[in-house]
């Protein structure tokens, strides 16, 4: 159980902070006599109400060291570019790779996908539109947690990362 205040993974809708645990009352929820989560979106806002006993996926956001370490880590994510033409199995592919909760599986979608548009731009033709919001997804859940784990703001983390990537070559 995530305690008061804690920022955690839920599901793909990225970083949330638990803004209470119990009962909810003058808000709809399907069983009132169970105790939820309360929680607020990061950066789009919103609240959340989720039994504590959800089988969502939901986790603490990685710890600054997680971060620093999976940083130092990304020029060895190996990328695996999707060469399928057909829409729905581009889809699942990258639904999947969303749903594994894994910053991990994030950046390789992340590098997987600016390769294949490098690909594509030296044939002369334009990236795909599943492509791009897959990649602008997963590089906004990376963003997010890497902003609340470094304690930076979101904006900075790009150049961040760019600036550790530096030091590693």
């Amino acid at each position: 159980m995530f305690k008061q205040g804690t920022f955690i993974i839920y599901g793909t809708a990225g970083v949330c902070q638990v803004i209470d645990i119990g009962r909810v009352s003058g808000v709809p929820v399907s069983h009132p006599e169970k105790d939820y989560y309360t929680l607020t979106k990061l950066r789009s806002g919103g609240t959340i109400y989720i039994p504590v006993d959800t089988t969502e996926f939901m986790r603490p956001v990685m710890t600054r060291d997680e971060a620093n370490d999976l940083i130092a880590r990304i020029p060895d994510i190996e990328e695996r570019v999707c060469e399928s033409r057909d829409q729905k199995s581009l889809n699942d592919y990258y639904r999947a790779s969303l749903q594994s909760h894994s910053c991990e599986e994030l950046i390789r979608l992340v590098k997987s996908v600016t390769r294949k548009n490098l690909l594509l731009g030296q044939r002369g033709k334009k990236p795909g539109r599943t492509d791009t919001e897959y990649k602008k997804k997963a590089e906004s859940l990376l963003q997010e947690e890497f902003s609340v784990a470094l304690e930076i703001p979101y904006a900075e983390v790009p150049k961040y990362i760019e600036q550790e990537l530096a030091h590693i070559s």
